[in-house]
């Protein structure tokens, strides 16, 4: 795979309702990929990832949203959420419009995540169970380690951090220690 040479640029409030509709198109594409138009999915406006859990990560605390340009075009984007007290950070979203795939455009955003935040100790992100291309991703790619599987056997005292959103229950967490 290429090493794409991409540029993180801040997210503006005039870009904001246009990286909502890519995150979700992006989402959106790797379900019906894997399971077809099967709706037990969607939420009730036939989205994977819902507008309020975006809105949510975009207006956390700490959050960082950037927007990921490659050859001047907007192919991605990414959310951070940022512990300048503890140092460890969580990536609450990465996407790269489904047409960009397969070019190392999500890898080289990672990479630039990374060089932007040098003073991380660790970062934790998660994804659906059936994101087997982000499981291979954050797994393979990027070095994270798979630390938790969320579902209903899963005790809930022990879901700390299972609170980001109101996506699919079936989550897998990962966590990549950087110091």
């Amino acid at each position: 795979m290429k090493q794409s040479k991409i540029v993180l640029e801040p997210l503006t409030a005039r870009d904001r309702e246009q990286f909502i509709s890519d995150n979700q198109l992006a989402f959106r594409y790797g379900a019906l990929e894997e399971f077809g138009m099967r709706d037990d999915h969607l939420d009730g406006e036939g989205e994977i990832i819902s507008r309020k859990t975006i809105e949510a990560s975009l207006d956390g605390t700490g959050s960082e949203a950037y927007r990921i340009l490659f050859e001047g075009r907007k192919v991605g984007g990414v959310v951070l959420e940022i512990d300048s007290e503890t140092n460890r950070n969580h990536l609450a979203l990465l996407f790269v419009s489904p047409e960009e795939h397969g070019k190392g455009i999500g890898f080289a955003a990672w990479k630039a995540v990374e060089e932007l935040h040098p003073e991380t100790a660790e970062w934790e992100t998660f994804t659906p169970y059936f994101e087997k291309r982000n499981i291979h991703f954050y797994i393979n790619k990027c070095g994270f380690q798979g630390t938790e599987f969320f579902n209903e056997f899963h005790s809930s005292e022990n879901q700390s951090g299972n609170d980001r959103g109101d996506g699919p229950s079936e989550m897998f967490r990962f966590v990549k220690v950087m110091k």
